[in-house]
């Protein structure tokens, strides 16, 4: 298959430009089309048809007890694709659509049988981004799109990244530059009594709570056996060529351990902050930002990732970052990817 590449990178994008309205046939013919929205870029597909849906699974090579994140153009579509809206959920869409944010409803049934993965329920969201929301509205479908990438590589925060994974593979490509945010959105389940973050993402604990109060962190997002709610909260994800090693941001503890990888004939490289790569010898360094800026680490953090694809290096170590606000995401993403993780308490 020869992957059809569209530029779309201008300031005012609508249902009407060509490209939308071509991308947006595709779509309705189910075939898959990458996009970007202000995370990463999504790679869409009917959710409405499982003949559709299965070219996702097929071009990224995902297990199919992973659930997928329908996105639509207007928050009306809620209703045709579930049973009911709680308040809270209300709330948070109020608030966060178009946004960063995925709620989980009780499904009705209207989307495929493979995008809910056998689940009782169905992630939607909203995107907040030009090209995302025109190609939304110009399909006029609920659309599947998980990240628009192999299965466990990192996530796409350009097209180069989408074409670099799955040229070949899908019908096309929208590129609409770089994504904003960086991390993809956060998972939040509406179903019960209080609302349950099933995956950390662009909107903090912090600025749930300030909508609806109390917010609960699943348990299973730490338990490799629970079947998934969520994308991401199974299989390694978000990870380099290279084995990741995460540890803490001291440079001498990360200089101990580059010493004894060394000892034992091994590359390496680093990616972490400014300041704490400035003061490393010897190895390939990488910085994903000032430690001051975890929006902007979060925001690098999988082009940096990727980046180690093109180096030499055996094993790569990653500086974790404070878990607060955004860097919650941040560090659930470098674990995922993570081979090894050497934190202790400071």
């Amino acid at each position: 298959m020869q992957t059809k590449y569209w530029n779309v990178n201008e300031l005012h994008i609508d249902e009407n430009y060509p490209a939308i309205k071509e991308a947006a046939e595709v779509l309705k013919n189910k075939e898959a089309v990458a996009f970007p929205t202000e995370t990463v870029y999504g790679l869409g597909a009917d959710a409405t048809s499982e003949e559709a849906v299965d070219k996702i699974f097929q071009a990224k090579g995902r297990p199919a007890d992973n659930p997928l994140i329908v996105h639509i153009g207007d928050v009306t579509q809620v209703k045709e694709l579930t049973t009911e809206i709680p308040e809270v959920a209300k709330k948070l869409m109020d608030k966060f659509f178009p946004g960063a944010l995925t709620v989980i409803l009780e499904s009705n049934g209207a989307c495929a049988h493979n995008v809910t993965a056998g689940l009782s329920t169905v992630g939607i969201r909203m995107p907040d981004h030009p090209v995302a929301i025109a190609l939304l509205k110009a399909c006029n479908l609920p659309v599947a799109a998980p990240s628009a990438n192999r299965s466990g590589r990192p996530s796409p925060t350009t097209a180069k990244h989408v074409k670099d994974d799955l040229e070949g593979r899908i019908f096309g490509i929208l590129d609409g530059g770089p994504t904003g945010i960086g991390l993809e959105s956060t998972v939040v389940d509406c179903t019960g009594e209080i609302p349950v973050i099933l995956r950390p993402g662009g909107v903090t604990k912090e600025e749930l709570e300030e909508i609806v109060g109390t917010i609960l962190v699943d348990p299973a997002l730490l338990d490799k056996e629970e079947k998934p709610k969520s994308p991401g909260m199974k299989y390694t994800h978000y990870a380099p060529n290279a084995p990741l090693w995460v540890i803490n941001g001291d440079p001498k503890k990360i200089e101990q351990q580059i010493k004894s990888l060394q000892h034992e004939g091994k590359k390496v490289g680093v990616m972490g902050s400014e300041e704490c790569i400035h003061e490393l010898k010897g190895v390939i360094t990488k910085s994903y930002g000032s430690k001051n800026d975890v929006k902007d680490i979060a925001r690098r953090i999988y082009d940096v990732l990727r980046s180690f694809n093109e180096e030499d290096v055996d094993i790569i170590l990653a500086e974790a970052v404070p878990k607060n606000g955004v860097g919650v995401a941040v560090m659930n993403r470098l674990e995922k990817a993570a081979s090894k993780i050497l934190i202790t308490e400071s």
